[in-house]
This record gives structure tokens, C-alpha cells and sequence, in this order.
């Protein structure tokens, strides 16, 4: 069996697989809110493999191994930053935002949930929230259609254009049919086979070597291009004050990650995110160490100072093409697919209910129907896949700098919000709207800087702290009257209350219990 013919069959059976799973998620969506959130009921296991997927993206199997393939272990400190962050976000950020956003008129989206929890006087703050979400997502996205054309480019020999435009079509396809459940599913099946191959691939890669001391040799012994470091394994040559912060920012960026977080909406009550997060933290370490790992074989096999890679980025796929037989290498590259997929159609979803939930509603005022929700959510799915596909024709940006671009938006527009709404009774509208503004223009504006200095750090780190600050001194400046406060207050502390009863009594947290209309808990009984 030739590579190629091995390489296809495997990947028309994944596609096949995806679209079959899309199929599926159509089947079962009824109405809006299953289009959108599930109903509110999903399983922690689908909820922490999807948030893990999604989030990763190509930057996981392409991105990451690159940027260390290229410059040493000493790039893994965003490996680091991101792990810690993920876990934080879990803990302290998912069983709240389930919590609240139920008892906050049944959010579900970030933004509509900025303006319930603000007593609905945040309207503008929606439409502009909305507005970000589209503009950040579309990079986003971009970025993944770019991964996706390397990835022919680089494993089929295809032309870039049209590797991309494959994957493009396959993602719209089962996200406008199956909505949140066809892509929570596929995300799950995909983070399974993305863990999968960062297993294989680094053991393969060793015993093809030798062993590990062999590996270790080698890598030791490299000058990598573009960085001159004389040891590759070493995580603190070269390391700067200015790395280390950025690699936190990375970390800091989870809480305002509109699609990592819908899926804490998503789960059936605040108690699914402790087994969530046991399971997501463990895929991740096991994920991001693979990939990490990848790297490092990467550099023994292929040897940077002697037989350098054209694309640092395509370590993975070079290495699973060159030690693989066809059909297996075929589904172990599929991950690479399986990583970028997963992201699209998260992002894509969650664009199609800003634009649909957030803008339009917003600015019309009208609510549209079940069915009429529906048929919006999947044309916009269609209309923002389009326009980042017109940017990804002509890639000018690494796949690195584009994520880390979309990342830092998100995290400093939205991540300070996210905190002070969950975590702060004061906050009002026009800080939120200060707040967001403040990080986005930052994050725009120093990211376009090269005036080396201060202006290496990465562009989250003081986009979020200014927006946070922001945030606070607006809101101390323009608090509600009493009755609006009032209301606030009421909210925040049922949200706290059903939060604290899951959380701490676990031994009556069986999954279907609700709020009532006054707010309170209450039993579904023997049904539930």
C-alpha cells in the first residue's frame, strides 16, 4: 500500500466518522437552546474532552512542537502557563458560571450573560461584546484554516488552497446540521485521538532512535536554528523575566475564552465541573507532554543542524510520514486534523450565537422563535466560515502568532468581566464596557508594536490587568441605585448559594436539580 493510498483511506474514514456524528447531533437538536447549549445537559466527559480539543487546537500538534522543535524545551513554559490556567479555570470559574448563568434569565452565551447579571442594563455591552467575539474568531478560525492547509501541504503535497478549503467545508457541514451536541461529540472523539497520537508518536520516535539517552544526546548537542542555545533541553537557556510573564498571560487568557467556558454553561450542574476537571487537567498533561515530547524527538530524529526541517511546524506530520505504515500513520495524522477541526467548529458556533443572540437580538430587540433561531444559528455558522476562509487564502503569520493574537483579545476583553461578574457584586455595565474596550484596544495596539523592551512582553498580560482595573474604577464610579443593586445582590447570592450546595455536598448533588421561580433549590425527584 502506497503512503498516499493509505494516508486517504484513513482520512476519508475520519471524515465519514465526523459527518456520521454530525448526522447524529441533528437528530437530537430540537429546538434553539439544544442548537446552541445542549439543553443545559451535558455529560462532564464530553464537556471536559470538548474543552480540551477546543481549546488546543492546531496549535497543539502543529504550533507548540514547532515553536520548540525550533528554538528548545525552553518555549514549553506556555505549556506550563496554559496547564496551570486550565486547572484554575475549573476550579474556580466553571461551577459559578454554570451556576449563575441558569439563574441569570437561562444565559447562554457570555454576552447575553453580561447583560442578565447586570439586571438588563447592559444591552450595548451585548452588541459590543458580540461585535469582539465575531472580530477575535474570525482570526481564531483563520488560524486553524491556515494549519489546515499546511497540513495537505505538507502530508498529501496538496496546494494549500484547497487543503483548506476541504477542511472548511467538512467542519461547516456537521456544525450547521448537529449544532453544540454534534460538536461537543466530535470534539470528545477528536481529543481521544489527539492524545492518542502524542502518545505513539514520541515512543515510536525513541526506540527509532535507540533510547532515551540517545535522544537526549543528540538533542543536547544541537545549536537550533534560529535560536543559538547549545542545549535544547535545557528550559531556562535564554529564559527571560518577559517569557516567564507571558507564559502566565497564556494561562490568564482561560476565564475569557467564549469557547472553552460555554461549555461549563453546558453541563448539567455546577457538581460536573469537579469531574470535569479531573478529567480535562489529565487529558491535558498527558496532551501537552506529548506534545512537548514530540518536539524533542523530533529534533533527535531529524537533527536541526544538520537536515533542518523546511517547516518547523510540521514536525509531527514529518515524523508519523517517515516512521509509519500508511493506513496507521493516515489515522495518527488525522489528529492533526482532529485538533484544528475541533476548534472551528467550537468557534464557529459560538460566532454563530454572538452574532445571532448578541448583535442581531441586541440591536433589533426582537427574540426570535425556536425554529427561526435555529435556521439564524446555522447561517451564521455559514457567513463567519466564509470570511475567515477569505483571510486564510493568503497566510502571512505563523500559526503561533495568530492563536496567541485571538487568545490575548479574548482573555483581556473578556477575562477580567468574566471575574468581576462572577466574583464581585459591584460591577456595572459601563465598567464592563470600559473593561472590554481597554483590553481589545491594547491587545491591538501592542501587539503591533516592535520596539523590543517592554513591548516583548506578550500583549494579555497588560491588556488584562489594565482592563481589569478599568473595569473596577468605572464600576466604583457609576453603581446602580439601590433597587437595581438590590436586584443584583439577590442573584449573586442564590448563584453563590447553588454553587456552595454542590460543591460542598456532594453525597445529594444528583444531577437534575434546579432552581425554582423564586430561585431556590429544589428536587426533581425519582424522575430525575
Amino acid at each position: 500500500m502506497s503512503q498516499l493510498t493509505g494516508q486517504t483511506i484513513a482520512l476519508v474514514a475520519y471524515f465519514i466518522a465526523m459527518i456520521l456524528i454530525g448526522w447524529w447531533g441533528y437528530r437530537k437538536t430540537k429546538d434553539y437552546d439544544d442548537y446552541m447549549l445542549a439543553g443545559r445537559n451535558l455529560h462532564p466527559i464530553p464537556a471536559a474532552l470538548s474543552a480540551g480539543a477546543s481549546d488546543m487546537s492546531g496549535w497543539l500538534l502543529m504550533g507548540l512542537p514547532g515553536a520548540i522543535y525550533a528554538a528548545g524545551l525552553v518555549e514549553g513554559w506556555i505549556a506550563v502557563g496554559l496547564t496551570i490556567g486550565q486547572y484554575l479555570n475549573w476550579k474556580f470559574i466553571a461551577p459559578r458560571l454554570r451556576a449563575y448563568t441558569e439563574i441569570a434569565r437561562n444565559s447562554i452565551t457570555i454576552p447575553s450573560f453580561f447583560n442578565a447579571r447586570l439586571q438588563g442594563t447592559g444591552r450595548g455591552l451585548t452588541i459590543v461584546a458580540g461585535i469582539i467575539t465575531l472580530i477575535f474568531f474570525i482570526f481564531y478560525i483563520s488560524a486553524q484554516l491556515v494549519a489546515s492547509g499546511k497540513y495537505f501541504e505538507s502530508a498529501f503535497g496538496w496546494d494549500y488552497i484547497w487543503g483548506m478549503l476541504l477542511v472548511a467545508v467538512i467542519v461547516v457541514l456537521y456544525t450547521f446540521a448537529g449544532g453544540f451536541i454534534a460538536v461537543a461529540w466530535t470534539d470528545m472523539a477528536q481529543g481521544l485521538l489527539m492524545m492518542a497520537a502524542l502518545i505513539i508518536v514520541p515512543i515510536a520516535t525513541t526506540i527509532n532512535v535507540g533510547s532515551v539517552g540517545d535522544v537526549s544526546d543528540i538533542v543536547g548537542s544541537q545549536t537550533l536554528e534560529g535560536s543559538g542555545l547549545a542545549n535544547g533541553l535545557d528550559p531556562f537557556a535564554g529564559l527571560t523575566i518577559m517569557a516567564v510573564l507571558g507564559a502566565i498571560g497564556w494561562g490568564m487568557g482561560y476565564v475569557g475564552q467564549p469557547h472553552i467556558i460555554v461549555r461549563f454553561m453546558a453541563l448539567r450542574n455546577p457538581q460536573d465541573a469537579i469531574y470535569g476537571r479531573r478529567i480535562g487537567i489529565s487529558w491535558m498533561i498527558i496532551s501537552v507532554g506529548g506534545a512537548v515530547l514530540t518536539a524533542i524527538v523530533g529534533i533527535a530524529y531529524f537533527r536541526p543542524d544538520v537536515n533542518p526541517l523546511a517547516d518547523p511546524e510540521t514536525v509531527f506530520i514529518a515524523l508519523t510520514t517517515a516512521l509509519f505504515h500508511p493506513l496507521i500513520g493516515g489515522l495518527i495524522l488525522a489528529a492533526v486534523l482532529a485538533a484544528i477541526m475541533s476548534t472551528i467548529s467550537s468557534q464557529l458556533l459560538v460566532s454563530s450565537s454572538a452574532l445571532v443572540e448578541d448583535v442581531y437580538s441586541g440591536i433589533t430587540r426582537k427574540k426570535m422563535s425556536q425554529k427561526s433561531g435555529v435556521m439564524a444559528g446555522r447561517f451564521a455558522v455559514l457567513l463567519t466560515a466564509i470570511v475567515a476562509a477569505l483571510i486564510s487564502i493568503s497566510p502571512n503569520d505563523t500559526i503561533l502568532d495568530l492563536v496567541g493574537f485571538a487568545w490575548a483579545g479574548f482573555g483581556s476583553s473578556f477575562g477580567p468581566i468574566v471575574i468581576l461578574a462572577l466574583f464581585w457584586k459591584g460591577l456595572t455595565s459601563r465598567g464592563a464596557m470600559a473593561g472590554m474596550i481597554t483590553g481589545a484596544v491594547i491587545v491591538f495596539v501592542w501587539g503591533n508594536i516592535d520596539a523590543g523592551g517592554i513591548f516583548d512582553l506578550y500583549e494579555m498580560v497588560p491588556a488584562f490587568f489594565a482592563a481589569l482595573l478599568v473595569t473596577w474604577l468605572v464600576s466604583k464610579k457609576t453603581a446602580y441605585p439601590a433597587e437595581i443593586q438590590a436586584e443584583i445582590d439577590k442573584e449573586f447570592d442564590q448563584a453563590v448559594r447553588l454553587t456552595d450546595v454542590w460543591d460542598v455536598d456532594e453525597a445529594k448533588t444528583a444531577s437534575g436539580r434546579h432552581l425554582d421561580a423564586d430561585g431556590n433549590l429544589r428536587d426533581p425527584g425519582p424522575t430525575a
